[in-house]
């Protein structure tokens, strides 16, 4: 049996046919480690890996520029030459039936203004005289001094009344025209059974007044009402000449 620092017993086995070997090897310790060889050429590029996932999004950058505020409008411009006029379209269809005249209440409406619109210019027009509009109400008169039942024949027979105030801007109109001709004027009121009473011709009550201090004190023998020139009234009897004023 061989001697060696370290022995280490190998057992070969040789198989030939029917016959064992059995050899003994002995390993020595490693020997000094030699010179490290040179470093060989650099190998080629290998080829482009698969394509990886996209990564995450990165924080949003910084917010850009305000926006700007908008500028005033300019000047319009001048207008445009006018285009060409169209062709006449095709007629449209034919609407239902209207009603009767006398049975559409607007077009009646319209009418009865149209109406006393036109009365009321005629009965201006045949006083020859001045006149005032105040509200829907127009006054008017043609300058003559009568008694009052004169004046009442002379007022229906253009197509009016004789005047009477129903407010005070009414009052200050007829006024005024009583001013003008310096003269008084009957008013279209009259004294009712009772006595100090006083109604409108078509006999409602009177519901605006505008009597001189003390007035009325005819006590039934001042059936008439007339107007000074400061618009006081005064009662008085009827057949006095006054101023023939007419309303519309």
């Amino acid at each position: 049996m061989l001697l060696c620092s370290l022995v280490f017993t190998l057992i070969l086995l040789v198989v030939s046919g029917n016959e064992c070997a059995v050899k003994e090897v002995c390993v020595g310790n490693p020997g000094i480690p030699g010179t490290p060889g040179s470093h060989g050429l650099p190998g080629r590029d290998g080829r482009d890996g698969v394509k990886g996932d996209p990564g995450p999004p990165g924080p949003m950058g910084p917010p850009g520029r305000m926006p700007e505020f908008s500028g005033c409008n300019g000047l319009t411009g001048a207008p445009g030459i006018a285009g060409q006029r169209g062709d006449k379209g095709d007629p449209g269809e034919r609407g239902p039936p209207g009603l009767p005249a006398y049975l559409d209440e607007e077009l009646q409406t319209t009418l009865h203004q149209f109406r006393h619109q036109i009365l009321q210019s005629l009965g201006v027009l045949s006083l020859q005289g001045s006149m005032l509009a105040v509200g829907e109400k127009v006054f008017s008169t043609n300058g003559q001094s009568v008694n009052f039942d004169d004046i009442r024949e002379t007022c229906a027979r253009v197509g009016g009344r004789i005047a009477v105030p129903r407010n005070p801007e009414e009052n200050e109109a007829i006024a005024s025209i009583v001013k003008k001709y310096n003269i008084y004027a009957y008013l279209g009121l009259a004294e009712g059974p009772t006595p100090g009473e006083f109604y409108y011709l078509d006999g409602a009550p009177v519901n605006y007044t505008n009597w001189y201090r003390g007035e009325p004190r005819g006590r039934g023998s001042e059936k008439c009402v007339e107007m000074y020139t400061d618009g006081r009234w005064n009662d008085k009897n009827c057949l006095q000449y006054r101023l023939a004023i007419c309303e519309f």
